[in-house]
C-alpha cells in the first residue's frame, strides 16, 4: 500500500533526477563548444573529444575528475555553490548560462549578478543628480551594484566589465585598467585587503565571501601577500587620486553614505578636491554622456 508521504516525494524525486540529466547535458554541450586553445590547452594530434575533455574542466575548475564526471553521469551528488562558479567561469557562460547552470542544480547564485540588493528608483536618480561627482552603490563586500556614468569612466570602462565581476577588490587587484589608474597603488591595495578582512568578520563561511576569497587568492599573488599581513582597518573619509585614462589626474575625497543603520550597503561618493579636479570631472561627465571625444 503505497502512503500519501510516498506519493508526495515520488513527484519530487523524479524532478530532481529530471534536473541531474538536464545538467549533464548541459555541462556535456557547454564543455564541448570550447576549443582548448580558449583556455590556454594545446590541441595536440590525438584529441577526439570535441571541446575540452572532462578531466582538463576538472583540472581548470580544481575540482576532483571522478567527482565531475559523476556531475555528467547525473549521479546524485551535492554541488556547492563555489564548485558551479568555477564550472561556470571554467566553460565561459554568459549571465543566461549561468543562472541556467545554478537552476538546474536547485541552488542559488550569491553573484552580485544574480543577487543584486534592491537598489530603488529614488537612489538612481539620486546616483543622477550627483553627476558630475562619481558615485556608487556597493555592498559590505564591495561588489558596485549601481553607479552614475561618470563613475563609470572613473577608472576604465566599468560597463565593459561583466557584472559577476564588478567587486572593487577583483577589480583593483586583477583589472589592469583600474590598476593603472589607482596612484599610490600598493599603500590603497594592502589597506583594501585590511578592510576586507574587517567587513568579513560578520560573514565568515557565506558562500559569497567565500568565493570572493578564494577567487582573490587564487588569482592575485599581491592579494595574498596583503591577506596574510592580517591587517585590519575600519572605513573613513580619505583622499584618492587617481590617473583617469580620459582627463588626467584626479584628486578626490572619498565618502560612504551609509543607507541603513548596519555598515552594509553605502553609497560611495568622489567630491573634487580642487577646482581643476571639478573642471576635469565635468568633462569626464561630458564624454560618458558621448558630448565629447575621448
Amino acid at each position: 500500500m503505497t502512503t500519501m508521504a510516498q506519493e508526495t516525494a515520488a513527484p519530487v524525486t523524479r524532478g530532481s533526477e529530471i534536473r541531474r540529466h538536464e545538467l549533464a547535458a548541459f555541462l556535456r554541450s557547454r564543455r564541448e563548444r570550447i576549443a582548448p586553445e580558449q583556455v590556454g590547452l594545446p590541441r595536440g594530434t590525438r584529441r577526439r573529444t570535441p571541446g575540452l575533455r572532462r578531466e582538463e574542466v576538472a583540472q581548470l575548475s580544481a575540482v576532483g575528475v571522478t567527482w565531475y564526471t559523476w556531475l555528467e553521469q547525473s549521479r546524485d551528488i551535492q554541488v556547492s555553490v563555489q564548485v558551479l562558479d568555477a564550472l561556470a567561469r571554467t566553460l565561459m557562460l554568459d549571465a543566461s548560462e549561468r543562472a541556467h547552470l545554478f537552476q538546474l542544480a536547485g541552488a542559488t547564485d550569491p553573484t552580485p549578478a544574480a543577487s543584486c540588493p534592491s537598489v530603488t528608483p529614488a537612489l538612481r536618480e539620486v546616483l543622477r543628480a550627483l553627476e558630475p561627482i562619481p558615485a556608487c552603490i556597493q555592498n559590505s563586500r564591495y561588489d558596485i551594484v549601481a553607479y552614475n556614468r561618470t563613475y563609470a569612466l572613473l577608472l576604465g570602462d566599468l560597463d565593459e566589465v561583466p557584472p559577476e565581476d564588478r567587486n572593487c577588490m577583483l577589480l583593483a587587484y586583477t583589472n589592469s585598467d583600474w590598476r593603472a589608474a589607482i596612484v599610490h597603488r600598493e599603500e590603497t591595495l594592502r589597506l583594501m585587503a585590511a578592510r576586507l578582512r574587517a567587513s568579513m568578520a560578520g560573514h565568515l563561511g557565506e558562500p559569497a565571501w567565500k568565493m570572493l576569497l578564494k577567487r582573490l587568492e587564487a588569482e592575485s599573488p599581491e592579494f595574498r601577500e596583503n591577506w596574510e599581513r592580517y591587517e585590519v582597518v575600519g572605513t573613513r573619509t580619505k583622499t584618492k587620486e587617481f590617473l583617469n585614462p580620459y582627463v588626467g589626474l584626479l584628486i578626490l575625497e572619498h565618502t560612504d553614505l551609509w543607507l541603513g543603520p548596519e555598515a552594509g550597503a553605502r553609497m560611495v561618493t568622489y567630491s573634487p578636491k580642487n577646482e581643476e579636479t571639478r573642471e576635469r570631472l565635468e568633462k569626464l561627465h561630458d564624454i560618458a554622456k558621448g558630448k565629447l571625444t575621448p
